[in-house]
């Protein structure tokens, strides 16, 4: 227990003083965004990464198996303009419709941000299957693909800096229709990459990242999560994490189906908002229920770790 408290402070330690060049601004901060909880397990599948994905953004040449993604790209922006035409990616900001409600990525949907997914962590949409089904077929031929979505930020959007709370997969950007421009960009680690049609980017999301598109067109790129390179034992810490993120599938529509974590966040998420208006005329009862809800969010969360602390225990 001693060596198990050790190691979890001197990864948090390591992952806020240490890794990387960008800084959180302060201790405060980081336990906010930081996600915290999950550093420790983090830093193991760091531990087990292979050198050719252990740089922030990455070298795309030592990906030789994701060139049949860049080699298609036109096939594939044909689709995800043709989707986004007809109004693929407008349903989001309603709140009535099954995409709403994305317990992974609705934080960004404030600053202009949306998507359509194609397939995650094992399920491949059934609405992708019918409006994108070449990019469908593409990608099912890539193993180490883990989930893709197209994605749009528009003329004025961002994404504020964050990271992204898993190391479960590395994150790919292929630029589709973009500005072309060094105002359309973003930043990891403090390198700054700008989107160009056709090429693409790999990149380690839980090194501190944001987005900014100050052109005045909209990007429009296919973002993939693609798996971890690491050796046999890290594959099998991994498991975890991607069994995490195959609860998190979001619908586009109504066929889709929806993973646990969403079907729960969908069912709370209404109530939420509606206790947000206590705020004004009963702080108490406010507060009550808002750590109510955070504390249930982090037994779980803590339960899962300790759950998966005792898979490892049992491996080794």
């Amino acid at each position: 227990m001693i060596s198990l408290v050790v190691f979890c402070v001197g990864s948090i330690t390591y992952a806020y003083s240490v890794r990387g060049n960008s800084r959180w601004a302060s201790f405060g901060e980081y336990i906010r965004k930081g996600w915290p909880i999950f550093t420790p397990f983090n830093c193991l599948l760091y531990l087990f990464t292979k050198p050719r994905a252990r740089p922030a953004i990455m070298d795309i040449n030592d990906f030789p198996e994701l060139a049949e993604i860049q080699n298609n790209w036109e096939v594939i922006r044909e689709e995800a303009m043709t989707l986004m035409a007809d109004g693929g990616f407008d349903t989001i900001s309603d709140p009535d419709s099954a995409s709403f409600y994305d317990v992974g990525f609705r934080t960004f949907y404030k600053y202009g941000w949306t998507k359509f997914y194609v397939n995650w962590y094992g399920y491949t949409h059934e609405s992708a299957k019918r409006t994108c089904p070449k990019t469908v077929a593409l990608l099912s031929k890539i193993p180490s693909v883990n989930g893709a979505m197209f994605s749009v930020l528009p003329p004025g959007g961002q994404l504020t800096r964050h990271l992204d709370p898993v190391a479960c997969s590395l994150r790919y950007h292929l630029g589709l229709d973009t500005p072309n421009h060094d105002d359309c960009y973003i930043s990891v680690d403090d390198q700054t990459y700008s989107w160009r049609d056709g090429e693409p980017v790999l990149f380690d999301v839980t090194f501190l990242h944001y987005a900014h598109n100050d052109a005045d067109k909209s990007r429009l790129i296919l973002m993939c999560d693609i798996e971890r390179p690491m050796s046999w034992f890290g594959h099998i810490l991994n498991l975890p994490y991607k069994w995490l993120m195959s609860a998190t599938v979001v619908p586009n529509t109504d066929e889709d189906k929806k993973g646990f974590a969403n079907r729960v966040f969908s069912s709370t998420a209404p109530l939420l908002e509606k206790t947000k208006r206590l705020k004004e005329t009963n702080l108490l009862a406010y507060k009550i229920i808002k750590y109510t809800v955070n504390t249930t969010i982090l037994l779980m969360i803590a339960g899962f770790i300790w759950l998966t602390i005792k898979f490892i225990i049992w491996l080794i």
